[in-house]
């Protein structure tokens, strides 16, 4: 039995860095009191510090049962690039898609795969939302996650 100890853990330890992800940067921003006004911009600041390696951004959206609708349109300002962004919170029947728990629904949403930044240093990026709604309830956090790409 002794001899077993030192393999299951080294077992144990190498599966929990196994599911570890390289994360630069993660960041939630309070949407306040659940209603996000359109000219309501949500900001981060992250900071690059090896522009050799490629990176995936993600933006998390964490909303209540009260989010009236099935999508959501973004406006994403990054690296002097807009994009708009067009994303499904909940499937045809109604259902809420993403992590649940606590009364929230937290949904990660790909930005980009397969970034490459052209030095290091800080990078800024800008979140609005773009729905037809000026006053858009049930939505509580933004969030921002940018990890680092195995090598391959």
């Amino acid at each position: 039995m002794k001899r077993l100890f030192p393999i299951v853990l080294m077992v144990c330890i190498a599966a929990l860095t196994a599911c570890q992800r390289d994360i630069v940067y993660s960041q939630l921003s309070p949407i306040s009191s659940e209603k996000w006004h359109v000219d309501s911009v949500v900001q981060f600041d992250y900071r690059i510090a090896d522009a050799s390696a490629n990176y995936r951004m993600l933006v998390y959206v964490r909303h209540t049962e009260r989010y009236p609708y099935q999508n959501m349109w973004l406006f994403v300002d990054n690296c002097h690039r807009r994009d708009t962004l067009e994303f499904y919170l909940a499937d045809d029947r109604g259902g809420w898609l993403g992590e649940k728990h606590h009364g929230f629904v937290e949904m990660p949403v790909l930005l980009e795969q397969n970034i490459h930044f052209a030095d290091t240093g800080v990078y800024h990026i800008a979140i609005q939302h773009g729905m037809r709604d000026s006053l858009l309830r049930g939505v509580s956090d933004i969030g921002l996650e940018i990890i680092r790409n195995e090598e391959e």
